[in-house]
């Protein structure tokens, strides 16, 4: 069998392909606490991006309401279904998926794979997928704001952390990642990973129309566009990250919610790199579904009024650990005031950051060659009108 480690499921395992990691990866962190769903981001990527003929089913960037919604439609209660048993164990210490992943679920030797361009040779139809119908993709905005949970009354005061009655938004684009399944899937190997900057394309002009991709891409974030008969997913806004710039969406994001930059390996964790500080030294951004096996590359901060089950089988075994660290950032602990600042820093500069500081007064943000590129204070500054505004002849505030 062909053997990957996957440090996200804390082990090795198959793969159609032999590991082979880009020289930089392309990685994001999203705070859901700060996401209103404005779908800023999905009409700034839609504009750019898919305003074509065959391509008014596609959204590269959406925000589903979770837990009812999904683009396409149940995309992720497809997926769970169909992988059953999803246990998580420790060894030595550390988190273990014990179950399968989409390349294991069915048992393939992938040793036996052949890799070439013939059409006939679906070498990757075992990796466990499924295809949309094409009305699962007309339904966007399906469970917008709809809400879980048990019932509150007019006057019921929550005193618990988690809310009796939620929901929250989960922005989404491709994960870009480190083992993608749909360029895993392509018989004609049109899905590749970019040596650079580990972003994930498809070339056009390569591609058969197979539509392996689409099956195999359990984000399904992989879209076939009927007019041009090739499949079409999210670039990373490529000609952006070269310019040392960040995506059209992350630019575009009103809450702030949004950090690009490059992700390593746990080992080569740099903790000054923002996006290596939130995963592997802060640990409150995680993997969406890590036990899928694909080593995902957008993390998320996971909401911290929501039910930790439900969060446990969408962000993985962590997930209570984030939450209690992002609380004490929030709340002011001096021992996460490292992490504050760089939560202060997102969405606050159009140009990628790659080292950051914090010092007593503000976070500063730095660009691959040391300039700066951003700064915040640490702390809001104060400003307290007077009720009555003499001069005017005017109240300030609503007291008449």
């Amino acid at each position: 069998m062909a053997e990957v480690y996957n440090w996200q499921i804390g082990r090795e395992m198959e793969f159609p392909y032999a590991e082979s990691r880009p020289e930089k990866q392309w990685g994001a962190v999203f705070d859901i606490n700060k996401c209103i769903a404005c779908q800023t981001c999905t009409l700034s990527c839609k504009t750019t991006w898919t305003h074509g003929e065959g391509q008014e089913h596609m959204f590269w960037n959406n925000v589903e309401t979770k837990p009812y919604g999904s683009h396409p439609v149940g995309w992720d209660v497809e997926i769970l279904d169909r992988l059953g048993y999803q246990e998580w164990g420790e060894e030595d210490g550390e988190h273990v998926y014990q179950g399968d992943t989409i390349f294991e679920a069915n048992d393939v030797d992938w040793d036996d794979m052949l890799i070439d361009d013939d059409l006939s040779n679906m070498h990757g139809e075992d990796i466990e997928g499924y295809r949309p119908d094409s009305e699962d993709w007309a339904y966007p905005n399906l469970g917008e704001d709809e809400p879980a949970g048990e019932g509150v009354e007019s006057d019921t005061h929550i005193q618990e952390e988690t809310h009796p009655m939620w929901f929250f938004y989960l922005p989404r684009i491709c994960n870009h990642c480190t083992f993608a399944a749909c360029a895993g899937s392509c018989p004609v190997q049109a899905a590749y990973k970019r040596t650079e900057d580990g972003i994930v394309l498809i070339d056009e002009d390569s591609c058969q129309a197979a539509q392996e991709c689409v099956r195999a891409c359990p984000y399904g974030k992989s879209i076939y566009n009927p007019e041009k008969s090739v499949s079409q997913k999210c670039v990373g806004c490529y000609p952006k990250i070269e310019e040392g710039l960040v995506p059209q969406c992350f630019e575009n994001c009103l809450g702030k919610i949004r950090q690009h930059g490059w992700i390593n390996k746990p080992e080569d964790a740099d903790p000054d790199n923002p996006i290596d500080f939130l995963v592997h030294e802060a640990e409150v951004a995680l993997p969406l579904y890590p036990q899928l096996g694909l080593e995902p590359n957008v993390y998320y901060v996971p909401p911290i009024n929501v039910p930790t089950d439900y969060l446990f089988q969408m962000f993985g075994p962590r997930v209570e650990d984030a939450i209690e660290t992002y609380r004490a950032a929030m709340n002011g602990d001096e021992e996460h005031r490292k992490l504050r600042g760089l939560l202060h820093l997102m969405g606050s500069t159009e140009w990628r950051v790659e080292q950051f500081e914090v010092t007593d007064e503000e976070a500063i943000g730095y660009d691959g060659d040391g300039s700066t590129v951003a700064r915040v204070p640490m702390e809001e500054p104060q400003y307290e009108r007077e009720t009555f505004d003499e001069a005017n002849d005017v109240y300030r505030l609503d007291v008449t």
